[in-house]
């Protein structure tokens, strides 16, 4: 196994291409295998399910307490059932390797390397305000403020990839987006070496292979290119040269980060500050058609959950379930 931990718009998508473009890995777009696993109530709790999740979990750790080596025979019936699925999807492929890269994973890292202390782990990380650029721009419109909100990613992430960085594990092993961009060839034969597999040329101009996509992973950007680029390093301080406001919000964003985090990531808190030069970086990189029409389907289902959330608007919603579930009924 190989986990790719980061987390979301930090060119993950990126580097799993690059990664799954090698003839010995095997790699499917964001899995969200082990996520559900963590929550069962052992670990920790989802906030809602349609059962009585708390005394679930609660009856599991009972449960847990009477097996002859408890948490560890609890690991090892999780171990089957994701081995079990890892195992039959990468079999028919004759590949050594499966890649797994699900963004959500780095918010349990120490579990996930609890249940596969023999795999690889390569942690990406990305100048924190690059991260948070992108997500606004993808998702949101542009709008700094409305990210936050609704999903506070840079808040969330870098201290807990942080946190796992500090555990120091010998199969684990960082890289910076910013570095994989700059000098992919040098970077691609450090993190093949690290696997244990030998170079192939593939693995940098991944446009040559074959990939799978479905409904995970970036679709904005990385099919847009043969080889990674170096358009998307500075869009952030682009972006922010003429908009004081989000300016404000970034710098929000990065005072609430804690300076060990920050050094743990691979980054100096001078480099998060935005540049006075930035009017003279160059143009900001353009959208391709398809990230434009992925933008808009991102913006108008993030305006429809606002807008469900009115009383008129949920009874409307409840009454077409009920019709939909009633036509759907036989199928």
């Amino acid at each position: 196994m190989i986990f790719i931990i980061s987390p979301p718009r930090s060119g993950s998508t990126l580097l799993q291409r690059m990664l799954g473009s090698h003839s010995a890995i095997y790699t499917h777009p964001e899995p969200h295998l082990l996520t559900p696993l963590y929550y069962l109530g052992y670990y920790d709790n989802v906030e809602r399910a349609p059962y009585d999740h708390i005394n679930a979990a609660k009856a599991l750790r009972e449960l847990c307490e009477e097996l002859p080596r408890g948490e560890q025979d609890y690991l090892d019936a999780l171990r089957a059932y994701a081995s079990t699925i890892y195992d039959r999807v990468l079999a028919p492929t004759g590949k050594r390797f499966f890649l797994d890269k699900t963004p959500a994973y780095a918010l349990i890292a120490p579990f996930v390397h609890k249940l596969f202390p023999q795999a690889r782990f390569i942690i990406l990380t990305r100048n924190p305000m690059a991260i948070h650029h992108s997500v606004a721009k993808s998702f949101f419109g542009g709008d700094y403020q409305r990210a936050v909100e609704f999903n506070p990613v840079v808040k969330n992430y870098v201290p807990a990839v942080a946190s796992f960085i500090r555990q120091g594990h010998d199969n684990a092993t960082v890289i910076r987006y910013e570095d994989l961009v700059q000098d992919p060839e040098i970077q691609a034969k450090r993190l093949c070496e690290f696997l244990g597999v030998e170079f192939e040329p593939a693995v940098v101009n991944y446009g040559s292979a074959q990939h799978i996509t479905k409904s995970y992973g970036d679709p904005i950007t990385v099919s847009s290119h043969n080889r990674p680029v170096q358009t998307s390093v500075a869009s952030w301080q682009q972006a922010l040269a003429n908009d004081e406001s989000a300016r404000a919000i970034a710098a929000k964003v990065v005072n609430e980060l804690k300076d060990d985090d920050l050094q743990a990531w691979g980054y100096d808190r001078n480099e998060l500050a935005p540049r006075s030069d930035a009017h003279n970086i160059g143009p900001l990189p353009t959208t391709a058609h398809g990230g434009a029409i992925y933008r808009l389907k991102r913006q108008v289902m993030m305006r429809a959950r606002d807008g469900a959330k009115l009383p008129a608007a949920r009874s409307a919603l409840r009454s077409l379930r009920y019709y939909c579930d009633v036509l759907l009924r036989d199928q």
